[in-house]
């Protein structure tokens, strides 16, 4: 991933870190720092900044609020995600509301894809 770093966005993706919203703090720090490889907050990959990236899975994380709702947003998520997509990467969309809702099977399904991208049975 490091031909598709981009400088510019590095100092904007350290502010992300420190200013993570809530879900993306119980995310964080109640589930995705538990798993048993590498995770990267807030990682510039080529013209965007994910929120959370696992190499090896291959794998972004994007929580989503309600600004993803809209047209636009949505017409931008679509093109983020061809983009990341076209990386070999594969995007998982979490909704703000399914963290605040249903955590548990919100880390169940994080952890089950992880696992299999990752072709681990159990950990």
């Amino acid at each position: 991933m490091n031909d598709r770093k981009n400088g510019r966005l590095t100092p904007y993706s350290k502010v992300l870190r420190k200013n993570m919203t809530d879900e993306e703090k119980r995310l964080w720090y109640d589930c995705l720092k538990y798993l048993p490889m590498t995770v990267n907050r807030q990682k510039v990959i080529g013209k965007y900044i994910v929120d959370f990236y696992c190499a090896s899975a291959r794998l972004v994380i994007e929580v989503d609020g309600v600004q993803h709702a809209s047209d636009e947003g949505l017409a931008n998520d679509r093109q983020r995600d061809e983009y990341l997509e076209s990386l070999g990467l594969f995007v998982l969309r979490i909704a703000n509301h399914d963290i605040n809702t249903d955590f548990d099977n919100v880390c169940t399904g994080v952890y089950d894809i992880v696992k299999e991208r990752c072709g681990i049975e159990e950990w």
